[in-house]
């Protein structure tokens, strides 16, 4: 019976040696690549069969004609005119005779072209600022070759998106996509018209999210940029056209290419659909975007900067100051805090934590997670403007304004007067309160319609254009009884 138990108990031991040994053999000597000569073995080994099972296998031929029928439509041309005033306008002074009859002859018009998308049937449009910024004139171009006007409702430089309008019915529009839900390597079209080469279709995958290529930052420090990447054939005159997925969905609005030549030489960016529908329904609206700020500045989480917090992974974004008086610091956000998310949506890069908050207006509350000390947070925070509030800005199309440096009052045109006169926008002459205008025959009720060939929407843009002029500045409208008429305003 001992002998039993001694046979027993050796084997016991054996098997126990054996399992330690494979144990070993597996834990330690593979961990540390010894143990193995086959990579294709060690795949399977660890994985099994995990990605063969559960990645599925796309068609070789996938299917582009369903969307780019459905979409090609609602993609329009943008064709753009600017006036260079002549150089003899710089010269000009109070005695120059006969400036109203040498006005009336326009200078040489430059034109321009870009794309733009359909998003209501009733006309709206939306495309780049880049593509309409300082034109005097804006046509709207649709597939079946109809033209029409367009007005500018509203542009944001800081996303490089503007909203246009076009008196229209019955349009074609594309539906908006879910920018959130994209993933890189999933196929996309790119529509728009390069090179003057109207509704034109390019294919190719998202090569990534939430990029930052400095193209907006140079000109603003509010600037968002998390761009969409990918490789399908972007070109001058792609501007503002339409970056749609599969479905016909509208994914990104196509704004800037990656190239030393000024070509596509394999990397295009847009802005993302979740941006755009925001700051869009603001123009619409505000006429204006409503910027709500965190407050914080913050810097991207490398391996160095994890090694040097203590942190087990890399994620979120590093908050490296708070700004006094901003929303973060009424929510106690700390230096040293780690932001991981917003409203539940991940964020692992500083240009993806600005384009999450940049689709907030002020007032609005979000819930942040944080890290700090090691632990997780949800801090609740009011979001403010650029001004420390949480007031929303609009731009008022009825209030007059008094311009001291014009001696008048000033008003945007009323709707019954767009109606009566078929105007799209323009600003009226409500009263003369000096001899600056009225000495050049100007008169009370004199709707202005252009400056310097630059189409008007506000009295703010009439103050700003003769403050900036040189010398002396071209006004163009519309008297009570509908007359068209020119005047030279010579500082």
């Amino acid at each position: 019976m001992n002998k039993n138990f001694s046979w027993i108990g050796v084997l016991i031991i054996a098997l126990t040696a054996s399992l330690g040994a494979l144990y070993i053999d597996r834990s330690f000597f593979r961990n540390n690549e010894q143990a193995y000569q086959s990579i294709s073995e060690r795949q399977v080994d660890v994985l099994g069969k995990y990605f063969s099972d559960t990645i599925p296998a796309f068609s070789a031929n996938v299917n582009f004609v369903t969307a780019a029928q459905r979409v090609k439509s609602s993609v329009v041309y943008i064709r753009t005119s600017y006036s260079r005033m002549p150089e003899s306008m710089k010269k000009l002074h109070q005695n120059v005779p006969d400036m109203d009859e040498f006005f009336q002859q326009p200078g040489p018009q430059n034109e321009s072209s870009g794309s733009g998308v359909i998003l209501t049937d009733d006309g709206f449009i939306v495309t780049n600022h880049h593509v309409i910024n300082e034109a005097a004139s804006v046509e709207v171009i649709l597939e079946n070759k109809q033209s029409f006007k367009a007005e500018v409702v509203g542009s944001d430089p800081t996303t490089d998106l503007a909203l246009l309008k076009i008196n229209a019915k019955g349009l074609p529009f594309i539906k908006y996509g879910d920018s959130d839900l994209l993933q890189v390597g999933e196929w996309v079209l790119a529509i728009g018209n390069p090179f003057d080469l109207t509704s034109t279709v390019t294919a190719g995958i998202i090569s990534g999210k939430g990029r930052s290529i400095n193209i907006l930052r140079e000109k603003s420090n509010l600037a968002i940029e998390s761009f969409i990447q990918t490789d399908a054939a972007v070109n001058p005159g792609n501007s503002g056209g339409a970056l749609v997925n599969l479905k016909g969905e509208l994914i990104g609005i196509n704004t800037a290419i990656a190239s030393p030549t000024g070509s596509y030489s394999g990397y295009s960016f847009a802005v993302p659909s979740d941006l755009t529908k925001k700051v869009i329904d603001d123009l619409l609206k505000y006429g204006t975007v409503q910027r709500a700020l965190l407050g914080v500045s913050i810097l991207d989480i490398d391996s160095k900067l994890a090694n040097e917090l203590g942190m087990s992974g890399i994620e979120g974004v590093y908050v490296r100051d708070v700004t006094k008086g901003s929303s973060a610091e009424a929510a106690n956000i700390q230096k040293g805090d780690i932001i991981l998310g917003i409203n539940g949506k991940k964020v692992n890069a500083v240009p993806e934590l600005q384009e999450v908050v940049g689709r907030y207006r002020p007032g609005e509350k979000i819930k942040l997670s944080i890290k700090r000390s090691g632990k997780d947070q949800i801090i609740e925070v009011i979001l403010k403007n650029q001004n420390g509030n949480t007031k929303l800005s609009r731009k008022e199309l009825s209030a007059n304004v008094i311009s001291n440096e014009l001696e008048v009052e000033l008003s945007v045109i009323s709707d019954e007067t767009k109606k009566e006169f078929g105007l799209s926008s323009g600003v009226e002459i409500k009263k003369i309160l000096g001899n600056r205008l009225s000495k050049i025959g100007v008169k009370e009720g004199f709707i202005i319609l252009k400056m310097d060939k630059k189409t008007i929407s506000s009295p703010e843009q009439v103050i700003d254009l003769y403050k900036k002029s040189n010398g002396g500045i071209l006004l163009e409208g519309v008297n009570s009884d509908g007359e068209r008429q020119y005047f030279a305003l010579v500082k």
